[in-house]
């Protein structure tokens, strides 16, 4: 996919991964749909993006109806989809015997329902376009078990699974669907771990993860990378992210 003039669409993209890659695009002549829940977070990432380059969209991953709209606003804004980044994700971090349901709830829904419900509203423009290319941003949490994220890698591991049977699925109609699985990545996402298993300033960056993303959307129309690992050097053996 050539950068300039794309039109990606990225969830969770008020802070963190989801903004470092939309700045990236940008910077690269991409136009960019950022789609987040929180309206005034979304407002903060939008102001130093150039106007006609970006549109911003409240959107909650749970509601198939919102994504529909998002997608609808994005063809009518931009004429086009050509690539859907599932971003958006969250961890309950604590043992086992202290999840409440409602905190297997919110991981399932965001994690992995929220995934699967926007690939069907990019789906719905990819499939009638004859390409587009969707990438999933998994965890190498779904590689291994880590103690007080079980229920995490549990949604992690399902996302890896649904991403190669979809990318099989797909193929024959010009969509690539791969799956990026970082590590341990210096976001919000650890601000109420319990066991960090090695320090932040050891983690991967969000413009790190954003490159190799722009890395996997930049694979010209007859290739595709269907699943990559990237960690950081200190990351011997830890998952999450």
């Amino acid at each position: 996919m050539n950068i300039d003039e794309s039109v990606t669409a990225i969830t969770g993209a008020g802070r963190g991964i989801g903004l470092a890659l939309a700045r990236k695009l940008s910077s690269e002549g991409g136009r960019v749909v950022l789609l987040d829940q929180d309206a005034d977070r979304l407002t903060g990432a939008t102001r130093d993006l150039p106007s006609e380059q970006v549109l911003g969209v409240v959107v909650d991953v749970r509601d198939r109806i919102q994504l529909d709209e998002a997608v609808e606003r994005t063809v009518r804004h931009f004429g086009k989809l050509d690539a859907w980044i599932n971003n958006a994700g969250l961890a309950r971090h604590m043992p086992v015997a202290d999840y409440r349901e409602e905190d297997l709830d919110l991981m399932m829904d965001v994690n992995l329902k929220g995934a699967v419900l926007g690939c069907q509203a990019a789906l719905a423009v990819m499939v009638s376009q004859g390409h587009g290319r969707i990438v999933n941003v998994v965890s190498t949490a779904a590689l291994r078990g880590i103690p007080t994220e079980s229920f995490y890698c549990a949604t992690k591991w399902a996302l890896r699974g649904f991403t190669q049977a979809l990318a099989e699925e797909v193929a024959s109609q010009g969509i690539a669907v791969s799956a990026i699985l970082p590590g341990g990545v210096d976001t919000a996402f650890w601000d109420d771990a319990v066991d960090r298993q090695m320090p932040v300033s050891d983690f991967l960056t969000p413009d790190q993860v954003a490159d190799t993303i722009l890395s996997i959307l930049r694979q010209d129309d007859r290739s595709v990378v269907r699943e990559l690992v990237v960690r950081s050097l200190a990351d011997r053996d830890f998952a999450g992210g």
